[in-house]
């Protein structure tokens, strides 16, 4: 193993991999009881949403968290199934203007771009993607009521102590450490009613 072994990116592969075989079968087993004439009781319902919604975060953390190498590309409609499934019944909504197939480490980046609008998006809000013929990304988070906090905004640019971050806000020190892997600094700007990030 050498210095640029991304070790958080294989955890996280690792855990995502350990964790969708046991909630495939969990939501294989609601299918199962209902196909053999069990009533679709509200607890029944419960399970199945909470499952698909277990599924759409973990494919979602597979990509924002796993491990992405330079060669692997995810096709757009991957992408877009992805975030319909993590978005579906959420006050989150997004526009994937991004044509065709994409690098995983640059969809990488994008996902932990997303979390972070997430993270300053509680009320809801729409977060645009775009992507220009030289390879610079832009995305847009909009709302009509921003919560931000400036310290974590501002450790994008110079990552701050593990002190400083909590769990809640990982994804913000994931976002800066990944941007410098790629050698792709973050352009930040914010306004009372959206963010824009370049790279």
């Amino acid at each position: 193993m050498d210095d640029t072994t991304d070790l958080s990116g294989l955890l996280g592969s690792r855990i995502c991999h350990d964790l969708i075989s046991p909630l495939g079968a969990i939501s294989n087993g609601v299918e199962l009881l209902l196909m053999s004439g069990a009533a679709a009781t509200p607890e029944v319902a419960l399970i199945a949403e909470s499952v698909a919604s277990a599924n759409a975060r973990i494919r979602f953390f597979r990509v924002a968290f796993g491990s992405a190498a330079a060669d692997q590309r995810m096709g757009r409609p991957e992408i877009l199934s992805i975030l319909t499934d993590l978005t579906k019944g959420g006050r989150l909504t997004f526009d994937w203007a991004v044509p065709g197939d994409v690098p995983r480490p640059e969809v990488k980046l994008a996902f932990l771009i997303l979390q972070c609008c997430e993270t300053a998006l509680p009320y809801g809000g729409r977060v645009s993607f775009n992507r220009t013929t030289a390879g610079r990304w832009r995305v847009q988070a909009q709302a009509a009521k921003l919560k931000l906090d400036a310290d974590l905004w501002a450790g994008l640019k110079q990552p701050p102590s593990a002190a400083v971050i909590g769990s809640a806000h990982v994804h913000f020190a994931l976002l800066a450490a990944e941007a410098a892997r790629q050698s792709r600094p973050l352009s930040i700007e914010t306004s009372s009613s959206d963010i824009v990030i370049e790279h």
